[in-house]
């Protein structure tokens, strides 16, 4: 069933077909909520953190207090998406596997893992992650069967590289938003096919993934014609390149170009953002969806009555 956006809002917004998730332990309804997703790397190399949370120890931290600040989810990665060296499968779970198993004893936040192997997705699935976030969109079909297999999400990312691998020239499109939207909507079908319902999947059209900064603008400024594919849109643009070339600034000076980036994602349909500092992510979501009418202010007092000013 379609949900339309409530009533009372002015701001038209991308229907869903089935807004009401189960997710792990926890209930979404994306026709009035913007879910937050805090990024773990457990990698030395990672492009913002540069390994900060590369011991087991920190990553398990990070998680818990994301988690503790209002993420709704804690996303959990053990090989960075840019071309590398091969990360031997071995090295990839013993990264990952353990967090997922700590984090999961501790909180019913949702755990996402952010692998393209199935093995690791196999292995995280069974340590308590409920959410499979594969930035090659499906390139290896056997990840969407372990994902099938179980009751977990799989987020589908647009990327055209193979995994770990560089492009041989630099991307081109026609109409950068037209073929993402043709690849999403190919690849849930395949999805679908391989088994898994519906309502079990999320799109992310993959800011700056094999894309440079004039194609992830453009995609940013026409989002709303990608979350008319009607399921829930992951925006990932957590002090991404788009952001530093867009605003003359170094990685550590992004924070609040990517909290106006999530904004405008979330005020044309995306319904997760995917962020690196959550207390700032988790406050200007809320807000936006107060102004979108999603709920209420969580005071009413300013001119009411007779506290008139």
């Amino acid at each position: 069933m379609t949900v339309q956006p409530p009533a009372g809002a002015s701001h038209a917004l991308p229907p869903l077909r089935i807004p009401r998730r189960t997710i792990g332990a926890r209930q979404f309804d994306f026709s009035r909520q913007i879910a937050v997703m805090a990024i773990i790397n457990r990698t030395p190399d990672s492009f913002f953190d540069s390994g900060r949370t590369f011991g087991l120890d920190a990553a398990v931290a990070a998680a818990l207090k994301a988690a503790g600040d209002g993420a709704d989810w804690v996303d959990i990665g053990g090989v960075k998406f840019a071309p590398g060296p091969e990360v031997p499968l071995e090295e990839e779970l013993d990264r990952v596997i353990p967090v997922v198993a700590a984090v999961a004893r501790e909180t019913d936040v949702v755990i996402s893992v952010d692998t393209f192997r199935p093995e690791v997705a196999a292995a995280a699935i069974a340590a308590g992650a409920s959410v499979i976030n594969d930035t090659t969109g499906i390139y290896d079909h056997a990840i969407a069967e372990v994902v099938a297999d179980s009751d977990a999400t799989l987020v589908i990312t647009h990327s055209l590289a193979v995994p770990r691998m560089k492009l041989i020239a630099a991307p081109r499109y026609g109409d950068v938003v037209t073929e993402v939207k043709a690849f999403l909507a190919d690849r849930v079908e395949l999805a679908m096919s391989l088994g898994i319902p519906e309502d079990r999947l999320v799109i992310d059209p993959g800011h700056d993934l094999n894309k440079n900064t004039q194609h992830t603008l453009e995609i940013t400024r026409r989002l709303d014609e990608i979350a008319a594919l009607g399921l829930p849109l992951l925006a990932a643009v957590s002090n991404k390149d788009f952001i530093g070339e867009s605003l003359g600034r170094p990685k550590n000076l992004r924070q609040d170009g990517t909290i106006v980036a999530a904004t405008v994602c979330a005020m044309l349909g995306a319904r997760i953002v995917r962020m690196h500092d959550v207390p700032s992510a988790v406050a200007a979501m809320r807000m936006t969806e107060v102004i979108l009418g999603f709920r209420q202010p969580e005071w009413a007092i300013h001119n009411v009555g007779t506290n008139n000013l």
